[in-house]
C-alpha cells in the first residue's frame, strides 16, 4: 500500500494545477475587456446646456438676410480661435460671403459651436464639425431657427486645401443653400474644386492647419463619425 504522504502530494499539485488555470483564464479576459474599451466609440454626453438659452433671438427665413446683414455691419471680426485636445487652429473669415460671415460669427459668440464635435472625418478630402449627439446642440439649433443660408459662392474663393466652407442639406436642395450649423475644412492636398458653386468658402486656416491634419488621421465608424469625439472651443479674437 502506498503511502498516504504520496496521495497528500498529489492533491495539493491537482489544486495548485487548477488554481494555474483559473488564473491564466482571468488575465486572458481582462486583456480582452482592455482592448475593447480602446477602440468603443466615446458618445458625447447629453447634458443640457447650462445658458438660459431664451435670450437668443429665434430667427425666420423669411428674417434671414436683413437680420444677417445688420449683424454683420455690427459684427465686422474676422479672426476667430478653435482650441481643440490635439490643439488651436485659427480661422480667417472672408467679407464677401455677408451671411455665412455673420452666421458663423454669430454662432460662436452664442456658444453654439463649443456644444459640437468634429462628427465627420474623410480623411484627405474633409473633416466637418457643428454637430453632435449632445442634447445641447439641439437645443440651440431650436432657439437660433430652422433657416438655410442662400449660396454664396464666390470664384475667387475656390475649395483650395485648408479653405473652410458651409455643409448644405443634399435632398431637395437645387439653389445649394447652407446649413447654419456645420462647416468643413478641405484637406485634399490638391484642393477640392468640384465642390466650388455647389458649397459656399467662407474663410479659411491661416495657422494650425496641423491640427485639422491630426483630426483627419482619426479612426471612423462606416458613417465617417470618428470613434473619438474631438470637440471646440471657439473664441472670436478681432
Amino acid at each position: 500500500m502506498k503511502n498516504p504522504f504520496f496521495f497528500l502530494c498529489l492533491l495539493v499539485a491537482f489544486i495548485a494545477c487548477k488554481e494555474n488555470k483559473d488564473n491564466s483564464t482571468t488575465k486572458s479576459e481582462v486583456k480582452k475587456d482592455t482592448i475593447v474599451e480602446k477602440v468603443e466609440v466615446q458618445i458625447p454626453s447629453n447634458g443640457k446646456t447650462d445658458r438660459d438659452l431664451s435670450q437668443i433671438e429665434f430667427v425666420e427665413q423669411e428674417e434671414l438676410i436683413p437680420f444677417l446683414k445688420a449683424y454683420g455691419e455690427n459684427n465686422p471680426e474676422t479672426i476667430v480661435d478653435v482650441e481643440t485636445e490635439f490643439g488651436t487652429f485659427t480661422i480667417e473669415l472672408f467679407p464677401e460671403p455677408i451671411l455665412h460671415r455673420a452666421n458663423f460669427l454669430r454662432l460662436a459668440k452664442l456658444g453654439y459651436f463649443d456644444t459640437s464635435v468634429f462628427h465627420r472625418v474623410d480623411s484627405d478630402f474633409v473633416v466637418q464639425g457643428g454637430n453632435s449627439d449632445r442634447m445641447a446642440t439641439h437645443q440651440f439649433r431650436r432657439a437660433v431657427g430652422d433657416y438655410l443660408i442662400p449660396n454664396e459662392s464666390i470664384s475667387k474663393y475656390p475649395h483650395d486645401y485648408g479653405m473652410v466652407s458651409a455643409a448644405k442639406y443634399a435632398e431637395q436642395n437645387v439653389s445649394n443653400a447652407s446649413s447654419p450649423f456645420e462647416f468643413f475644412v478641405v484637406t485634399k492636398p490638391d484642393g477640392a474644386y468640384h465642390l466650388d458653386g455647389k458649397h459656399t468658402v467662407f474663410g479659411r486656416i491661416i495657422d494650425g492647419m496641423e491640427v485639422i491634419e491630426k483630426i483627419d488621421d482619426l479612426e471612423t465608424d462606416d458613417s465617417e463619425w470618428p470613434l473619438k469625439n474631438v470637440g471646440m472651443d471657439m473664441k472670436v479674437v478681432r
